[in-house]
């Protein structure tokens, strides 16, 4: 079994209810891979008993043929390792005890925070072979020998060839009796012509150089006089994306060169000490590359193996030196860097030295509640619409206007979004827009990252953030939802400690805030302080510079009288205001509903009355499921705020101007023995209000009139648990489950 680690005992770990689809069937081709049988596989699926069925997984089995790059039991270990798992003989099996320092004989793991590179998110970066009139081959092969070779080093070449069985060119042993010094100011005199130095090539085939110094007295390993150099090539990837691994793993190169073909030859310092030192390093060295995605040759581990010979033309193609001294300067420069990839540590500052030239505060990215680099969480129940105060957030940052009554500062943003398809968040953002009534003028402010299907746990998105992040200048980045992202048990403080410690390398990193929303707990809230209501551990509360926390206000039936009438009397005057008619009706008639539309009728003729009539319900609608929020602040830079309250008049919220939200208290739970009794309808009428919230619910969550809507759309808006949205459906005519969500159906 793959590195002899048991993966049933990892896939106890792995619950296949929380696996997307493509996620479930890398399971079942690592176990494959593995050598495990079809049952393991199918035994583990059992446990989601909502998507199983019987006899899908030995049928998909049958299906994995396997592939060049086939997924394998590793993919199984590094999602329970994920969830963790601490397999037995592991090097330590607490996750929170610190890794030894690396040494040159260590495997390198995704573990160890060695992998810098995501392949998916790599931009190429291509080479331009130079022009004839401005190439000048001796010259660039004086640069290659001057930085790879002292004067007295023996060099070895190849320009001659030979034809081997299968038809293929080959090179010759080559020269290797004239030393660096010597080829220097032979090359000074030759005007370009390599062969009147080195001895006439073939153009079609090029030339060869060995990149370590010899002898003098043969080619082979034991000839190397210093082992200085390895070889980093690969013909399996495109030259764009190999210049781009080569630079952004920070290889110390001396020389890199292009071959004239499918590859750079990167010449790497090793400045090892012996050929033993030497062999281990460069296997260190090939396993960083392929850790973080680079398919290496890995025949190029001898140390008199031949390269490219800067200067040489091959089949019409130039190999020309592309650039000298990249990277970090040496080997032990590299390796000092990959270990500061997980020690970034600052020394301890002396505060006598610091007293008198104290650093300036960072500016406040929203007045009165966050600063730029800080971090804010924004929790909240289920319905009140926190994705869509935290795209409102987006939205006034990036055109630097107020939110919630608080004032923003101007910058770049990103959203992260983990939870909507594509589509469906890009519409959020421009239905905000809309609502709010302001003109996207800032558009380029706005970045959304749509990771949905594709999240990973926050230890492993944070590097990948800051990747892509870095020198972009955003001032904020919005993390939505973070139960896509936490790694660990909620309820565990020293958990959810490591896991928040994650967003403060991202603001550090990054010098940008760090906003994200977390879910209440279970149960009334209104008798609990804002730092209380978050679920999961006190963490949550503690770890952030802001706190800002959502809790639903109830709304008297009088209120929402008032609510409706207000709305109602609204779009009545926006009526009569469009037909020039607003002076005919007094202000006061628009107070309420009744009035509204008494008046409306006879001032209005009786077919402008009932082109008006959609507009009022429309405004009605919209004002009965107006829901009233309240928000809490626990700050540690600044000092407390008085309570926001607010109206979710979907899709944002709107400050109570009126004050009529101020005199209202949060719901609270009584105690067991104050409780009464229910008095509610009968079952009868109970399930003529279920039908009726799903109806609702529905129409509400079916923007596009597309007919079908997701469970968890209809979770959020109705605030219930999957199970019993799921049995609303099945008891209701007019609905049906499907594998992509809820459909409604056509009953004759």
């Amino acid at each position: 079994m793959e590195n002899n680690l048991n993966l049933l005992e990892a896939l106890d770990h792995i619950d296949p209810a929380e696996l997307c689809y493509q996620d479930w069937l890398a399971v079942g081709m690592g176990l494959k891979e593995a050598g495990y049988p079809a049952s393991a596989w199918d035994e583990w699926s059992r446990r989601d008993g909502a998507r199983y069925h019987s006899g899908e997984c030995e049928r998909k089995w049958d299906s994995f043929a396997g592939t060049e790059n086939p997924v394998t039991g590793g993919t199984v270990a590094k999602m329970a390792l994920d969830r963790g798992w601490r397999p037995m003989g592991s090097r330590s099996s607490d996750p929170s005890q610190p890794v030894h320092p690396l040494d040159w004989d260590d495997e390198i793991s995704e573990r160890d925070g060695q992998v810098i590179v995501d392949r998916a998110w790599l931009e190429a970066k291509d080479i331009q072979e130079p022009a004839d009139s401005n190439w000048h081959p001796a010259k660039d092969l004086i640069e290659y020998l001057n930085i790879l070779f002292a004067p007295d080093d023996y060099v070895g070449y190849v320009t001659e060839t030979f034809q081997a069985e299968n038809g293929e060119r080959k090179p010759t042993r080559g020269n290797y009796d004239r030393t660096a010094g010597q080829l220097i100011e032979e090359l000074r005199k030759c005007g370009d012509d390599l062969g009147a130095v080195l001895g006439d090539y073939d153009p079609g085939t090029g030339a060869w150089i060995r990149y370590n110094p010899l002898d003098g007295k043969g080619i082979k390993g034991e000839n190397v006089t210093a082992f200085r150099y390895a070889l980093v090539e690969s013909d399996t990837m495109e030259l764009g994306e190999q210049n781009a691994f080569i630079r952004e793993m920070e290889l110390p190169v001396a020389c890199l060169v292009y071959s004239g073909g499918k590859s750079l030859h990167a010449i790497v310092h090793i400045d090892a000490s012996s050929c033993e030192e030497y062999r281990t390093r460069v296997d260190y060295l090939y396993a960083f590359c392929e850790k973080n995605g680079m398919e290496v040759d890995k025949q190029n581990r001898n140390p008199s193996r031949l390269s490219r010979l800067p200067g040489a033309t091959r089949n019409g193609h130039k190999q020309f030196l592309v650039e000298t001294n990249i990277g970090k300067a040496s080997w032990a420069e590299w390796r000092e860097w990959i270990e500061s990839v997980s020690d970034d540590l600052p020394d301890p500052e002396n505060m006598a030295s610091a007293w008198d030239n104290l650093p300036q505060l960072a500016p406040p990215l929203i007045e009165g509640v966050l600063r730029q680099g800080h971090k804010l969480l924004l929790a909240g129940p289920s319905k009140a619409g926190k994705s869509y105060a935290l795209i409102e957030l987006c939205i006034a940052i990036a055109e630097g206007r107020p939110w919630l009554g608080f004032s923003c500062a101007q910058g770049r943003v990103m959203y992260v979004n983990l939870e909507l398809d594509r589509a469906s968040c890009l519409h959020r953002f421009r239905d905000v827009y809309e609502a709010l009534g302001q003109a996207p003028g800032h558009l380029g402010n706005i970045d959304v990252w749509n990771l949905r299907g594709r999240s990973i746990p926050m230890d492993k998105l944070a590097p990948k953030l800051i990747r892509r992040a870095m020198k972009k200048n955003y001032i904020a980045i919005v993390i939505d939802p973070i139960y896509k992202v936490i790694t660990g048990d909620e309820n565990s403080a020293d958990q959810m400690a490591r896991f928040c410690n994650q967003f403060d390398k991202v603001c550090t990193e990054l010098g940008c805030a760090v906003i994200y929303c977390h879910h209440h707990s279970k149960g009334a809230q209104g008798g609990k302080r804002a730092m209380d209501r978050a679920s999961g551990s006190g963490v949550f509360a503690r770890d952030p510079d802001a706190l800002l926390d959502l809790i639903e206000l109830p709304v008297s039936e009088d209120l929402r009288k008032q609510v409706v009438g207000n709305a109602v009397g609204k779009a009545c005057g926006t009526y009569l205001q469009k037909l020039d008619k607003s002076g005919e009706v007094g202000q006061d008639d628009l107070c309420s509903e009744k009035a509204a539309l008494a008046a409306c009728e006879a001032v209005l003729s009786p077919r402008e009355y009932q082109d008006l009539l959609p507009a009022v319900e429309t405004a009605r609608k919209a004002a009965q499921a107006r829901t009233a929020w309240r928000i809490d602040g626990t700050l540690r830079e600044f000092p407390k705020f008085p309570p926001v309250n607010l109206w979710f008049d979907f899709p944002v919220h709107r400050n109570d101007v009126s004050g009529v939200l101020g005199d209202i208290d949060p719901e609270n739970e009584a105690p067991a023995w104050q409780k009464k009794k229910p008095s509610g309808p009968p079952p009868k009428d109970r399930k003529k209000e279920r039908l009726e919230a799903l109806d609702t619910a529905f129409d509400a969550c079916d923007l596009e009139g597309s007919g079908c809507v997701s469970i968890a759309a209809l979770m959020e808006y109705t605030g219930k648990a999957k199970n019993t949205v799921r049995a609303w459906v099945d008891e209701h005519p007019d609905f049906e489950r499907q594998k992509d969500g809820v459909r409604r159906v056509k009953n004759d």
